[in-house]
């Protein structure tokens, strides 16, 4: 009996669901069955003018209507889509103009800025030559020339512009191949410098007073005798400012003489320095070095003063050569870079 029941309920669901999808199928038919009737549905669209001309009529199902309907929408949408396309694409085009332009008008820039540093580096060039013929370097002269418009045709052994290669970029890598050359000479003057400047430590070319110019006195050579008014050799010159000014050492060199001459010198010293040169530095106030020791150009030995036989505080100065007295402006002149210690 339970199993009879079940079966009943199983028919009677199988039956309510082939029912419901019957139903909903005949539906749909139905639905479908009215579109297409009424896509079939005809219309007629007559024009009538306004005159005794002929009326034009045509005739259109819902279906055509819909198509053409569809075709317009998707023409405009196209018209529209292709409209601001252009409008952007034309935007785009007067932008890129308008950089070009600016990329002319700093090309042209560019290009006056390359001959102007082409003619300071062939200016540079010349300068450079004449000073190693100063300084006696013999380096191969490799000419800096410019070709019939002006660029660089032939720069240091290099060869014409590469097909493809725009003139401006040719003459900047020419000119940095320039400055890379320049290394070599420019080493060579550093190390000659070097040199000088080794030999103007070990000459006596240094001002003896420091910080200050003083006032020149008395000068190398025939002059009065301030106390007995006779005419004699003066083998140094006088430079008078005032007490306990520092005196330095004119040169590197090595104390040999430390001494007083109550009526001469007053508080003196000697320094023998290479080359053969000795230095005498007179009428100390202090002395503040010791015999024996090594001193360095610019160190201070001691201090303005006007001891010995003197008429106020001054320093006397000499510069000798083995035993020969030579006058001290020679070689003062030489650290003075050109300008007049004297006056």
């Amino acid at each position: 009996m339970p199993a009879y029941r079940y079966k009943k309920f199983e028919r009677r669901l199988f039956l309510s669901i082939v029912s419901f999808f019957g139903r909903g199928f005949m539906l749909v038919g139905r639905a479908l069955g009215a579109a297409v009737s009424l896509g079939r549905q005809r219309f007629t669209v007559m024009f009538i003018p306004h005159s005794e001309r002929r009326i034009f009529n045509f005739h259109i199902n819902v279906f055509s209507l819909v198509f053409a309907l569809g075709l317009v929408a998707l023409m405009v949408v196209g018209f529209f889509a292709l409209s601001t396309h252009f409008t952007g694409t034309q935007q785009l085009l007067a932008a890129q103009s308008q950089n070009w332009e600016t990329a002319q008008a700093n090309l042209e820039t560019l290009r006056e800025e390359i001959a102007e540093l082409q003619k300071a580096a062939k200016t540079f060039q010349g300068t450079l030559n004449s000073t190693l013929g100063v300084v006696g370097i013999n380096i191969p002269e490799r000419p800096l020339t410019t070709g019939a418009q002006g660029d660089l045709s032939s720069f240091l052994g290099l060869s014409e512009v590469e097909a493809g290669q725009i003139k401006e970029l040719h003459d900047v890598q020419t000119l940095t191949t320039f400055l890379n050359n320049l290394n070599a000479p420019l080493s060579e003057i550093k190390n000659v410098l070097a040199a000088q400047k080794d030999l103007l430590v070990d000459i006596p070319t240094l001002w003896p007073v420091k910080g200050v110019r003083g006032r020149v006195t008395s000068l190398f050579g025939p002059t009065l005798h301030p106390f007995s008014g006779q005419w004699y050799i003066h083998k140094g010159i006088d430079i008078a400012f005032g007490y306990n000014v520092p005196i330095v050492a004119t040169a590197r060199g090595k104390i040999v003489t430390i001494d007083y001459e109550p009526m001469g010198f007053g508080n003196y010293v000697v320094i023998r320095h290479k080359y053969g040169f000795y230095t005498k530095y007179a009428h100390l106030q202090r002395v503040m070095v010791t015999r024996g020791q090594e001193v360095q150009q610019g160190e201070v030995i001691g201090t303005m003063g006007n001891t010995g036989l003197s008429t106020g505080p001054h320093i006397h100065y000499e510069v000798r050569i083995g035993s020969e007295v030579v006058d001290p402006a020679k070689y003062l002149n030489i650290s003075s870079a050109g300008t007049n210690v004297w006056e």
